[in-house]
């Protein structure tokens, strides 16, 4: 559990996932991380996917996608996609937004030897307010819990995939 004082260390925050991801992506057989961020209204959540895709290169705006339910970023050679549920009244309307294609990775020919497709790009989905989607929200492999806590943050991390 780490305390966080400010936007500037929650951004830094983000950035540190970055080798996390990098990790899991090399031990996974098929290139998908799901992140769930969980946490009240302004607790950071975009804060902290801000840092993730800085750290990454990104140098433009990165807006909340309350509104558009997902922001969609290609960048070190991964797609990610910036989900926001909040704003979801029943989680089938993830079924209309066409969740499954997002949550396969673009693919190449079949491999011979297994007859699994050969994923071209890996794909890092971020989930603000997980809890929407009901059974059709992924399982995380990371799970990030920010909190308020006097003046800042706390926030915690929770790996849910087995790595070697």
């Amino acid at each position: 559990m780490h305390l966080l004082h400010s936007p500037t260390d929650t951004e830094a925050m983000g950035a540190n996932l970055v080798s996390l991801v990098q990790n899991l992506l090399s031990q996974k057989p098929f290139p998908i991380i799901t992140i769930h961020l969980l946490g009240d209204l302004g607790a950071g959540k975009t804060t902290l996917v801000r840092g993730f895709l800085r750290a990454l290169g990104h140098a433009g705006s990165v807006k909340s996608p309350t509104y558009t339910l997902v922001e969609i970023y290609a960048l070190f050679s991964w797609q990610i996609y910036h989900f926001d549920w909040y704003r979801l009244i029943d989680p089938e309307e993830l079924e209309y937004l066409g969740i499954r294609d997002y949550l396969t990775p673009v693919t190449d020919e079949p491999s011979p030897s297994k007859h699994i497709p050969i994923p071209l790009s890996p794909v890092i989905c971020l989930i603000e307010w997980p809890e929407r989607g009901g059974n059709l929200t992924p399982k995380a492999d990371i799970e990030l819990i920010l909190s308020y806590h006097e003046q800042g943050r706390l926030f915690h991390q929770q790996l849910h995939t087995v790595t070697f």
